[in-house]
């Protein structure tokens, strides 16, 4: 077993190290240090909850030495405001006795104060693509003596449509740098980028893209509609067990009409983050939760990615995710640094169809639970559930005769778009929809 004394660390990082109490690299961090080390590109594959911030940063900073510049070396791109914040955080613990200059830059706040900062001097920016983007093309951040390039959470930057910012910071970079790639899942899009701006990345994998931990117990209940599934976590809470709960909700109105539930029965346990909140707001709730001060958070996929916020007991999915990625992500809050969790999902009537994707992608089903006798079934639905007819489009377009134009028009529009570089891949592909369609008939039958 690899030690941290065998990575030969100096002694300022290995202070912070012992500082932290960490005596043993995990399994991703012990593999990643000496192709990081070697100055190779890597792509980085690892199950969410093992290490992947350190396993970049403790190489990186083994290798730092003072340079006489105020420029960036090192920046590292992250999906949401709440990861930056946390990266930066493990960056500070890790240079405390390093002469290091970081900045954790995002949107939501003043950019001028960002802009000073910069301005002043400093060697690792952590931020999001939008404002690396908006700090570059002002030409207050430069990329002139870049170094390394961290893409942490790479397929959530992507699915969270930044592709469009992140090749242009690509394009605006030297191309003598290290590229070193790290994330929980490997999709097509991340694949089409990786053929386009990288070269020949090794590939440094824990498991397969969707292993889940297998620390992780997986529970599922079929509700039919969601002021059951209130009911059934209102039930499930009186369990004092349920005491470091994440609540997953598919948009911030869902997250609100819960919260306002919860008050209901459990007045004061319970707060949320969603990014309606401002980030003060998040920022202390967040904080809020990790001190114990508050039972849980009601969230959406903005608290799926990255964040490590210690010993989360059990995370609920009120709602199925609709992205099976998504899903590995949400589940992967609890279970963490060897540590054993839970994770159950509420099945609506049109979730089922998610709920397969997700065994797929998984290889494994998930264990489906009955409904507790004392839980009360409502008969209401939220209007979100009800059937929606479809309705025609009144204003039809009318298709007119004559004219060169229009039949050129005509005549271009009837082509079948193929796509291109920029256009996202379909998740749902003919093998994965014909794998679904088998379950399906399966678990028919088992009926």
């Amino acid at each position: 077993m690899v030690t941290f004394e065998q990575l030969n660390l100096p002694i300022s990082l290995k202070k912070a190290i012992d500082d932290l109490g960490f005596t043993t690299p995990t399994p991703i961090q012990a593999k990643a240090f000496p192709i990081v080390m070697s100055g190779r590109d890597v792509m980085g594959i690892a199950q969410t909850g093992t290490g992947k911030t350190f396993a970049y940063l403790l190489p990186i900073l083994k290798q730092w030495k003072f340079v006489h510049t105020d420029i960036p070396r090192v920046l590292i791109l992250v999906p949401t405001r709440e990861l930056v914040v946390q990266v930066h955080e493990e960056i500070e613990k890790l240079t405390k006795y390093m002469s290091v200059r970081s900045l954790a830059v995002y949107g939501g706040v003043n950019i001028n104060t960002q802009k000073k900062d910069i301005y002043s001097g400093i060697d690792i920016v952590v931020g999001t693509p939008g404002r690396i983007m908006d700090l570059a093309l002002d030409n207050v951040l430069r990329f002139d003596d870049l170094q390394k390039l961290v893409i942490d959470e790479f397929d959530e930057i992507l699915n969270l449509g930044f592709r469009v910012q992140l090749t242009s910071i690509l394009s605006m970079m030297r191309s003598k740098r290290q590229n070193i790639l790290f994330s929980a899942t490997m999709t097509e899009e991340v694949d089409d980028l990786l053929d386009e701006f990288f070269e020949f990345p090794e590939e440094v994998s824990l498991a397969p893209s969707g292993t889940p931990l297998e620390q992780i117990e997986q529970r599922a209940y079929v509700v039919p509609n969601f002021l059951t599934k209130v009911n059934l976590l209102k039930h499930l809470l009186a369990d004092e067990s349920y005491s470091r709960i994440l609540l997953f909700v598919n948009s911030k109105r869902m997250a609100d009409f819960l919260l306002e539930h919860l008050e209901e029965d459990f007045p004061g346990q319970f707060g949320t983050v969603h990014s309606n909140k401002t980030q003060n707001y998040r920022l202390n709730m967040m904080e809020n939760f990790q001190n114990g001060e508050i039972r849980g958070l009601v969230t959406t996929d903005i608290m799926a990615r990255g964040l490590d916020i210690t010993d989360i007991t059990h995370v609920i999915n009120m709602q199925f995710p609709e992205i099976p990625e998504q899903y590995m992500h949400r589940i992967g809050r609890t279970g963490r640094a060897d540590k054993d969790g839970i994770a159950i999902s509420f099945i609506g009537p049109k979730e089922d169809e998610f709920q397969l994707e997700v065994e797929m992608l998984m290889q494994t089903e998930i264990k489906i639970h009955e409904i507790p006798a004392g839980v009360k079934i409502e008969q209401q639905r939220l209007e979100f559930e009800k059937d929606q007819k479809k309705v025609k489009t009144l204003l039809k377009r009318v298709k007119k005769t004559g004219g060169d134009a229009f039949e050129k028009k005509s005549e271009k529009n009837s082509k079948v778009n193929l796509g291109g570089p920029g256009k996202r891949t379909p998740r749902k592909t003919a093998s994965r929809n014909r794998g679904i369609e088998r379950k399906r008939d399966e678990k028919k039958k088992k009926k």
